[in-house]
């Protein structure tokens, strides 16, 4: 490799500062490392740059909307200029509206008041239960795990082929899982639903941070996503797409700003007019904080270009799944296989160890963070693990003991911000552990896998 070619590689492959980045911890076997956060599927860190946008507006908050002062304005025009931020970030059509909410879940949740009446909702068994379990009031069809993309487009075909074709229909789709981190056909998926007349949610929590999203060129009727996986602080979501079913529901939340007029009636009751704009589904003080991370993350991700982004991420996923395989007694999970595209969002199992050892013991040991247990996608890990679909279980680690088999898995995550050496930690943990076994002794409290002491 030239020198060239290696700088150029070096550049690609450069991490994006986020707080946290020096953070050392404690070890259980004694002394302390540097923190290697490999959670990102869960909760990304925030970008150095976001913090430091937050922090220089942090002087001149104020209340939003209709106050005189200047702050009050400042803070206004900084609120709505975050909604074309974000708007610009996922390329929407001139009529889409932008709702902020707390989190992708309050996002879906929001929509799915929004149905029309006798709406039919299809949604694959493999989501998060944040896309899984919002549609409960309306005629659901929870469709089988797909095993390949083109597999997916033809069930979802097959199942909207069945339906009332008059009646008003959704789907609802990940981008990308926050299980195994493979990309759906997500463009396919909104062709075969607009064919059959039906509208399509993407919920984007997962690829958002990692790739581009286009509301025009993937054709999908709204996205969502969350600040905290778009290297936000916590507390910011996004709902964006098409205007006409925000407009024509009640307001997710009754209360002041999403009124437009108030007045008593002669009998003695109240008539209300509300906004028609994404302000009739933002009751409330707004979180004019959460709005600005997000739109400053939005920001600096275009900036730094997600060529870059993409590049630097799979060389990380190159990294770790290589250092897996070299591991016999690892089972890497995946519904499309080896070769599907994903992002850096890697579940696995190790033979003879109970997936919350496995984790305490990483965290314990080698200062590495990942997440175990069931991901909040319990029909999708049962399907990968093989288990039976009726099994009950928790959203974390289950009572199984340290080397008792148990239904849960281990997850690694990372994205813009994970230096190299946190991978490599990783991979050299894993295979460590398989061979020497942990150095320390671990019980089981209140669920979780912890070092005895």
């Amino acid at each position: 490799m030239s020198v060239s070619t290696a700088a150029a590689d070096q550049s690609v492959c450069a991490p994006l500062p986020v707080l946290g980045r020096d953070v050392t911890v404690p070890l259980v076997t004694g002394g302390e490392v540097t923190y290697a956060a490999l959670d990102y599927a869960a909760s990304a860190p925030a970008l150095q740059r976001v913090w430091d946008d937050v922090a220089a507006y942090a002087p001149y908050y104020g209340s939003v909307h209709r106050g005189a002062g200047y702050l009050s304005q400042l803070s206004t025009d900084l609120f709505e200029n975050a909604r074309g931020t974000v708007a610009e970030f996922l390329d929407c059509r001139e009529d889409d509206q932008v709702v902020f909410t707390r989190s992708t879940t309050d996002s879906l949740n929001l929509l799915a008041a929004t149905l029309p009446a006798d709406c039919q909702v299809f949604v694959f068994e493999t989501e998060h239960h944040a896309s899984l379990l919002p549609w409960q009031d309306a005629r659901v069809t929870y469709l089988d795990a797909p095993r390949t993309p083109r597999q997916a487009v033809a069930v979802l075909e097959r199942a909207l082929a069945d339906r009332d074709p008059h009646g008003p229909a959704l789907v609802c789709v990940t981008g990308a899982s926050n299980v195994t981190g493979e990309l759906w056909p997500v463009r396919e998926l909104a062709a075969a639903a607009h064919a059959h007349g039906a509208r399509i949610v993407l919920d984007a929590a997962q690829l958002a941070p990692h790739h581009p999203v286009s509301v025009r060129d993937l054709d999908v009727d709204w996205v969502v996503f969350s600040g905290h996986k778009l290297y936000a602080p916590f507390g910011s979501g996004v709902l964006a797409g098409r205007s006409d079913w925000l407009r024509e529901a009640e307001p997710y939340l009754a209360g002041g700003g999403a009124s437009r007029k108030v007045a008593r009636r002669a009998d003695g009751g109240v008539d209300v007019e509300w906004h028609e704009s994404a302000a009739r589904h933002e009751a409330g003080s707004p979180n004019v904080i959460g709005a600005y991370s997000i739109a400053s993350a939005c920001k600096a991700l275009t900036e730094e270009g997600f060529d870059r982004i993409v590049a630097r991420e799979r060389h990380l996923i190159r990294t770790v799944r290589e250092g897996l395989a070299e591991v016999p007694a690892v089972r890497v999970l995946s519904l499309f296989g080896d070769d599907a595209p994903r992002v850096g969002v890697i579940s696995f199992v190790v033979e003879g160890w109970n997936s919350s050892h496995f984790a305490a013991a990483l965290s314990a040991e080698y200062g590495i963070g990942v997440r175990d247990g069931l991901f909040c996608a319990h029909p999708l890990l049962r399907t990968l693990l093989g288990s039976d679909p009726q099994t009950q279980g928790e959203c974390g680690a289950p009572e199984a003991a340290p080397g008792e088999k148990s239904l849960n898995a281990i997850r690694v995550s990372f994205g813009a911000g994970t230096p190299d050496e946190h991978v490599e930690r990783f991979v050299r943990a894993v295979k460590e552990l398989v061979r020497d076994g942990a150095q320390w002794r671990y019980r089981t409290e209140g669920g979780r896998c912890v070092p005895a002491v």
